[in-house]
């Protein structure tokens, strides 16, 4: 009996798969009898009838007569035919009875069944291979064990140089590969991996490489085109002494592609090399390849890799197809596009010959019809062929659809997909899609996504059809019951080169367009991103370039951080997209694995849910007990009349979601400064004293007790403000907010925000003043010093190597900041408290440190602090001294202190004065009933000098420090009218020496300044003017002046001046110097030794200025023309400025006495490589003959 069963059922099988091979019709009797036996292979048959093993080994039996019956079939007709027995041209009658038997085989043992029968049996092999198509399609962990399957029969093969494992290998790859890259990698991916470097199978011995090409080339006769050519373009790593192999073979494939009509030179650049499909003709192709190369050459700004390859090793096909697409003439725009800074690019690097180039243009310059543009010739589209391919891809998508009243049946979803795959290739065209998919990363903007109008038009037919999909199947099951069918649309999507343009219309969706969007349109694009997290191993990072983060993303964190909190509308649409988010991947994957429960899920889509959460619900601030997880349901979700804010709360009571937070997806006090800092307070959801009572309990509520292990500050007040300064810091230098609202509470550094944190910052400062009360014992944690000061120390200190100019202008951004926030908070932060003991003594070092290293350079005017800085620091002064027992002497000593330490505070003071003076002296009088203290007092003293030395002609000695007193001469010089300067400084005579000098140094730098900001030109002459009245007094005295271009900050008489200027300036007093060349006079240089090696050493660090690139194209326009000998004019040019240096240098040394050139060896020795000439003839007249010297005559 069971021998006569199994002649039966053999003998079935026989006639059905005989019945298929001659063509089997539907709707025929014969179609209905073997549809009815492939019924009875159903697994849930013979449940409970027969034992699982039985079933087992009749289902592997029925595989095995499968693949053996009437193996009429050789290798060669598997070669030359196997592109039509692909998953969607194989009968779908086949297909059902291969996945029925893979269903109650598995995966592992359905491809051991295979690899048996292939290495005991002779096969059919188109029923082999489009079992593997049916493998890979039904199962996706079958692509990795196929992988192992070829691995292992390439091992063997090259091994044991056995043909029939490589020739296998080879057609499963192949086959494999014909169902796309979202199933298995191409056919050129595996070529080049298994033999394109020195890891190959090949690179064992020369045997294996003759074993190699011996195989390659008996296949020629039977290869299709689109093989060869991956083998010529691609071709194995070959050592240079077994070099003719390689050519012999290439030389063969080549004769084999002209016998065909195909021609490798005129091959696409990025054509499919693995596709099915038809060869494009050559203008078609590179019309393709223009258009692939313009869009790599928009995100990366360099010209891509195949085009300068194509240039040079395929110039037929580049000169004769690329070019001619590429310059199709057209009606250029006003601005230039992507396609004409490509265009540039290659004429730049001689890719484009001139007299092509020059037809182009005057052929542009001719159009007139806007429709030629990126119109290559024979491409103009007809109305309406865009639309063709999708009408079988809508038909495709149509049939899914209706199978999503039993998502369940995996035959019919995977075969569905399988047609849709194949029908969105042949929609975007065979040589859109090049079977690869390098991990590269995807370049998008986030603020312009670009989109063909055809990509934009299949993308959203797919997208559209996924949601329409999910939303079908959840009217029949949950989520969890709805089968892969969801994974295997997203894999499809994910496999084709569509998805740059699918993420770019998820920006436009999610980022522009997301508080319009239907429930229907949240809940299935939620889905989707869900399930590209299942994926996000295998896909690209993204890099989106300025504004948002520099650093690629995967591509779930990088969808998730569209999603904005910044408005109302923002707001509430993250919260409707995180609780579907959230609520399907809890119903589709919990419970999961530790690690599968991060691959799919974000924890910043879980932050972002708790922070929109907290902000809307009162009642989700308060501890709750969680609710019992198994009512959680996804139904409510989909109706159209979907309650958001029951559903949010819903979905925050349950207990698996507060699982969840016990991980890192809880949000931390840092997390959730970034996200309130986005909010914008004219557009918020909540009330300004909602807000306000928000941030109080989210502050001192929650986050300060909270321990700093779960996110917390642990009680520590410190902790929270440090937090806060930085958070803030870092999101006015960041691009988080890509949106600028010209109206908003708080902009700074060019940055929008909630300006209400701000606010918090002030208070918790207050807070922690008063926590710390008025005075500090030594010892104290303060002793570390203020948190802000170490903040900006942290962050400056960070910035401080790099040289390049984006670095430094974030530098000048980053201490602009720091100089807004010490104006916002207390002015006891740049006094600091006051040290115990007696007299009690202030803790200014912190400021003046931030001063003298960086607010000098950044912002100042010329040797004095801005105002605002300025008036806040005599504030601080103020209140440190009402905290004080002794007010005056406090105030003394902080001032006294600035005179050494800090010296640009009191030239601050003088320059601000008029605005100054009548607050400090009405706040004092009124705080403390008593004159102004000693230190104030000299300040209104030399103000007064400086008043009365311009005001009237009587002379009055100069007040306690000179140089006090010539910087309040020197501000107030730069106030008046020019005749007043010229008749009251010829009384400077009557001045000490250090004030004079002082002066001078004063007028250089304000000299300087004019330079560098030439607002006006009459302040550029009047500049010169004040310098020139200044050096003439000191050479009437015969006071030396040259020690101010020598100066250094060990000079104890003069080396506190260099603290009163930017280092910008000092670095440019070699311009100064020589810029005042022509009021030098002759018994200045005949009386000063050192003359000559200060003129030297200025020249040679003017030129070194010049090589640095630090001098700039605009000089001051002096008054009177800087002449040497007769010589031209200065003009204004930094190179004419060190001519003319140069030739006064040259005149110079002939005639300087011979104790000028005493400590010139040093100076050549440092600089001297700067200008070879002037450094032979300085080192020259020093070794001359004494006689040889004589009495200069310069002028």
């Amino acid at each position: 009996m069971p021998q006569a069963a199994a002649s039966i059922l053999q003998r079935m099988l026989i006639y059905a798969l005989d019945a298929l091979a001659a063509g089997l019709q539907e709707e025929t009797s014969a179609y209905r009898v073997v549809r009815g036996w492939f019924d009875m292979f159903s697994g849930h048959v013979y449940c409970g009838i027969i034992s699982t093993d039985s079933v087992k080994r009749f289902f592997s039996h029925s595989l095995t007569q499968i693949l053996t019956h009437s193996p009429v079939l050789k290798v060669s007709d598997a070669v030359q035919m196997q592109r039509e027995w692909s998953f969607v041209k194989t009968h779908t009658l086949l297909t059902t009875l291969y996945h029925r038997l893979f269903v109650m085989l598995g995966p592992e043992e359905s491809v051991g069944c295979l690899q048996e029968v292939l290495e005991t049996q002779e096969v059919h092999w188109q029923r082999v291979l489009s079992c593997v198509s049916s493998l890979v399609i039904c199962f996706p962990e079958a692509q990795q064990l196929v992988k192992d399957w070829v691995a292992r029969l390439m091992a063997c093969a090259f091994e044991s140089y056995h043909l029939d494992s490589i020739v296998t290998a080879f057609l499963i790859v192949r086959q494999a590969a014909l169902e796309g890259p979202s199933v298995f990698l191409s056919y050129a991916d595996w070529f080049k991996a298994s033999f394109g470097s020195t890891r190959g199978y090949h690179h064992c011995s020369k045997k294996a490489l003759v074993f190699l090409f011996k195989f390659l080339t008996d296949l020629v006769p039977w290869e299709a085109p689109q093989y060869l050519k991956v083998h010529i373009l691609h071709p194995p790593l070959v050592p240079s002494k077994y070099r003719t192999l390689l050519t012999d073979y290439i030389s063969l494939a080549k004769t084999r592609l002209a016998d065909l009509k195909v021609s490798v030179e005129n091959m696409g650049l990025y054509e499919d090399l693995t596709s099915a499909g038809d060869i494009a003709e050559p203008q078609s192709q590179a019309a393709q390849d223009v258009e692939k190369a313009i869009l790599v050459f928009e995100h990366t700004g360099k010209i891509p890799v195949p085009v300068m390859e194509a240039s040079i090793f395929r110039r037929s096909y580049y000169m004769s197809h690329f070019l001619p697409a590429l310059l199709t003439p057209r009606v250029l725009p006003a601005v230039p596009d992507s396609r004409e800074g490509f265009i540039e690019s290659l004429r730049r690097v001689d890719k484009i010959p001139p007299s092509l180039y020059s037809a182009y243009h005057q052929a542009c310059a001719t159009a007139k019809d806007p429709q030629l543009e990126n119109v290559a010739p024979g491409m103009r589209a007809e109305p309406g062929c865009a639309e063709e391919p999708l009408g079988p891809l809508m038909a495709a998508l149509g049939e899914l659809r209706a199978a999503m009243t039993d998502p369940m049946q995996y035959d019919v979803i995977s075969a569905q997909m399988a047609m849709i795959s194949e029908r969105l290739s042949a929609a975007l065209g065979h040589n859109k899609d090049d079977g690869t998919f390098e991990r590269v990363k995807i370049q998008l903007n986030i603020l312009a996504p670009k989109l063909e109008r055809q990509d934009q038009t299949v993308v959203d037919l797919l997208l559209t059809a996924f949601c329409q999909n999910l939303m079908a199947a959840s009217s029949f099951a949950p989520p969890q019951r709805q089968g892969p069918w969801a994974a295997l649309f997203v894999r499809t999507l994910c496999g084709h080169r569509l998805l740059p343009a699918v993420l770019a219309r998820l920006i436009q969706l999610l980022h522009h367009q997301g508080p319009n969007l239907s429930a229907s349109h949240v809940l299935g694009l939620a889905a989707l991103v869900i399930h590209l997290g299942e994926f996000k191993s295998t896909l690209p990072e993204v890099d989106s370039g300025p504004p948002a983060p520099t650093s690629g993303l995967p591509i779930p964190e990088f969808l998730y951080s569209l999603l904005t909190c910044r408005t109302r509308e923002s707001l509430l649409f993250c919260l409707k997209f995180c609780t579907a988010a959230i609520s399907y991947f809890l119903c589709k994957f919990s419970p999961q694995p530790h690690d599968a429960l991060h691959s799919c899920l974000s924890p910043g889509l879980i932050k972002k849910f708790q922070f929109v959460v907290l902000r809307l619900f009162a009642q989700a601030r308060v501890p709750h007990l969680p609710e019992d997880t198994a009512s959680l349901s996804w139904r409510p979700l989909f109706l159209p009349s979907t309650d958001w804010y029951r559903a949010a709360l819903s979905l925050w009571r349950r207990n698996n979601f507060q699982e969840l937070l016990k991980e890192e997806f809880r949000l931390t006090y840092r997390d959730w400064l970034q996200l309130e800092l986005e909010v914008q307070p004219g557009a918020d959801v909540l009330s300004d004293a909602e807000r306000q009572d928000f941030h109080q309990w989210a502050i001192h509520e929650h986050y300060l007790p909270q321990p700093s292990s779960l996110g917390g500050c642990s009680g520590d007040l410190e902790v929270a403000c440090t937090i806060l300064v930085s958070e803030l810091m870092d999101f006015y230098q960041s691009s988080r907010s890509y949106d600028h609202s010209e109206n908003s509470d708080l902009v700074l550094c060019s940055r929008t925000g909630n300006g209400d944190i701000l606010s918090r910052l002030q208070e918790m400062a207050v807070d922690l003043e008063l926590e710390q009360g008025p005075t500090t014992p030594h010892g104290c944690s303060s002793t570390q010093g203020h948190f802000l000061f170490r903040i900006f120390h942290k962050r400056l200190q960070a910035l401080a190597d790099s040289r390049d100019v984006t670095s430094s202008l974030r530098r000048q951004q980053e201490l602009l900041m720091c100089r807004r926030l010490l104006l916002r908070l207390p002015p006891t932060v740049l006094i600091g408290n006051l040290q115990a003991g007696q007299p009690a003594t202030p803790t200014c070092e912190e400021f003046f440190q931030l001063v003298n290293s960086e607010l000098r350079n950044c912002c100042c005017h010329g040797g004095a602090l801005t105002h605002d800085i300025t008036v806040h620091f005599f504030r601080g002064l103020l209140s440190a001294c009402l905290r004080s027992p002794d007010p005056s002497l406090t105030a003394n000593l902080i001032l006294t202190q600035c005179q050494t330490k800090c010296p640009m505070i009191l030239t601050s003071a003088l320059l601000w004065w008029s605005s100054l003076e009548p607050v400090l002296c009405s706040q004092w009088r009124r705080c403390f009933q008593s004159a102004l203290p000693r230190e104030l007092r000299r300040l209104q003293e030399a103000q007064q000098f400086a008043s009365n030395f311009l005001s009237s002609d009587s002379a009055s000695p100069a007040p306690h420090l000179p140089w006090v007193s010539a910087a309040a001469l020197h501000f107030a010089v730069k106030e008046a009218e020019k005749e007043i300067i010229r008749r009251q400084l010829k009384r400077l005579e009557c001045e000490t020496e250090e004030l004079l000098v002082s002066l001078l140094f004063f007028s250089l730098m304000g000299l300087l300044s004019s330079h560098l900001t030439p607002d006006d030109t009459a302040d550029s002459l009047k500049a010169v003017d004040i310098c020139a009245e200044v050096l003439s007094c000191l050479e009437r005295k015969k006071v030396s002046w040259l020690v101010l271009f020598q100066l250094t900050e060990t000079d104890a008489k003069l080396g506190h001046l260099l603290r009163l200027a930017p280092d910008q300036h000092t670095r440019l007093l070699p311009f100064a110097f020589y810029s005042l060349l022509s009021y030098f006079s002759e018994d200045t240089i005949i009386r000063e030794v050192d003359f000559l090696h200060v003129a030297a050493d200025m020249y040679f660090k003017l030129v070194q200025l010049f090589v640095d690139g630090k001098t700039r194209s605009t000089s001051p326009q002096v008054g009177r023309s800087l002449q040497l000998h007769g010589q031209s004019c200065l003009q204004g040019n930094p190179v004419e400025l060190i001519r003319e240096a140069r030739l006064f240098l040259l005149q110079l040394i002939p005639q300087c006495p011979k104790q000028s050139f005493s400590n010139m060896a040093k100076l050549l020795a440092s600089h001297g490589h700067y200008d070879p000439e002037v450094s032979a003839t300085l080192l020259s007249r020093q070794q001359a003959d004494p006689d040889l010297y004589q009495e200069p005559h310069l002028f």
